[in-house]
């Protein structure tokens, strides 16, 4: 997914404002891209009347690769925004914990 990041690196790019997912920013907008044409395949479908189990199984198909997206972002913004605040200590820390741990439970009730 992505590579592994030093302290250093972690360090530099928190101090220009830079998010974690900054270096795969061109990977990230194509994928979005794909999933945005699948969305657009789904109104097709609507509109041309296909037939309701092959919708759904794109609406899987779409959801599953939102899901993918969602990890891979997940696991930079651990990599980086969490990583930098251990680096810094304090209060800083908790709030990332705590900040990641919420995205993950409203990733786990969809």
């Amino acid at each position: 997914m992505t590579d592994v990041t030093d302290a250093t690196d972690v360090e530099n790019v928190t101090d220009t404002g830079v998010h974690g997912y900054h270096k795969q920013k061109d990977e990230h907008l194509k994928r979005l891209r794909r999933i945005e044409g699948q969305i657009r395949g789904l109104q097709r479908m609507v509109d041309e009347d296909v037939y309701c189990i092959d919708i759904l199984t794109q609406v899987s198909a779409s959801t599953k690769a939102l899901q993918s997206f969602a990890l891979q972002l997940l696991e930079e913004h651990l990599r980086h925004c969490v990583a930098d605040a251990a680096l810094k200590g304090g209060d800083e820390i908790d709030a990332k914990v705590k900040e990641a741990t919420q995205a993950i439970a409203r990733m786990l009730r969809t």
